[in-house]
């Protein structure tokens, strides 16, 4: 058994396709040394594409239901990744990602594993709020801001900041727990509920489950492990239109939208990935895919 599973939404529309590729990638960059999970709200695992069920299925990926309704009031999509975090995985680690990610290049668990610590990056910028909220978020919480700061990831000038991560890509251990015996998921939601009954705090909404990362890390008894900006590179965005670093290896984008793929010639390698490891290069074609395969076993392609 993988020490490692890496996990995600596949929810129809757009994400239960992003999802595919996402798990191409995966295969691609680590083989068999992870495993895979998505998951997608119960009420709309009716709405999944059977097509995406079974390319899922065909490089290892099982397809799990959650309980989504009732656990955010109001409703909050982003806080899917939070109840998926929840869910039983047997692996000693845990990793969430984001469906619009594509791993580009061989790939190392050990470069996510990290006893003791949540495996992250800075978040790109923080536009919700200036540093003033900070003491405010941390005292509704019943907890001391920490001496650490950071730079965000395209800050380019300025003082260091507080801690502030982006929530789409995270490495946790499983079988960690903190002193009141909770799992850093558990705790997560807990921060999280803390902050969202405090009206004065703004921009719960989207912005919760990143707002509230830091202080679940630390309440959780873990500490953060910084991983390196070529391991979680965010595409669009500010920095829409630029070409991606020569002068490095990107072992990971985070694309935002299929267009951002097209602009940086990534959408072939993408359908490529996705032939080699689920016989297919566009979700539509498992249909006719499964038929031949059914008329020749022999001739399936893998």
């Amino acid at each position: 058994m993988p020490d490692l599973t890496f996990f995600f939404i596949v929810e129809p529309q757009k994400y239960q396709v992003m999802a595919c590729y996402l798990a191409a990638s995966i295969r691609e960059a680590f083989g068999d040394k992870v495993g895979m999970v998505g998951y997608c709200p119960a009420h709309r695992m009716a709405e999944v594409d059977p097509d995406v069920v079974t390319i899922l299925a065909r490089m290892g990926c099982p397809l799990r239901a959650m309980e989504t309704e009732g656990r955010f009031d109001p409703p909050y999509p982003h806080g899917n990744k939070m109840i998926a975090a929840l869910q039983p995985r047997a692996t000693e680690f845990s990793g969430f990602l984001d469906s619009d990610i594509l791993f580009l290049r061989p790939n190392d668990p050990a470069n996510f594993v990290h006893p003791g610590h949540v495996s992250l990056t800075p978040a790109a910028s923080m536009g919700w709020a200036g540093q003033g909220i900070w003491p405010s978020i941390y005292k509704r919480a019943g907890m001391d801001m920490p001496e650490e700061r950071i730079r965000l990831m395209n800050q380019t000038g300025g003082k260091d900041r507080m801690p502030y991560f982006s929530s789409g890509l995270f490495v946790f251990p499983e079988h960690h727990r903190n002193a009141e015996g909770l799992r850093f998921p558990e705790v997560w939601m807990q921060v999280a509920a803390r902050i969202e009954a405090d009206p004065e705090i703004p921009a719960k909404r989207p912005y919760l489950d990143q707002m509230t990362l830091p202080l679940a890390i630390r309440k959780a008894g873990l500490n953060w492990h910084i991983l390196p900006k070529e391991q979680h590179y965010i595409l669009g965005g500010r920095k829409r239109g630029e070409p991606l670093p020569q002068d490095r290896e990107i072992f990971t984008v985070h694309y935002r939208n299929w267009e951002i793929v097209k602009e940086h010639k990534l959408s072939r390698f993408a359908k490529d990935m996705l032939a080699r490891h689920a016989g297919v290069r566009r979700i539509a074609q498992v249909g006719k895919f499964l038929a031949a395969s059914d008329k020749d076993q022999s001739t399936e392609t893998v």
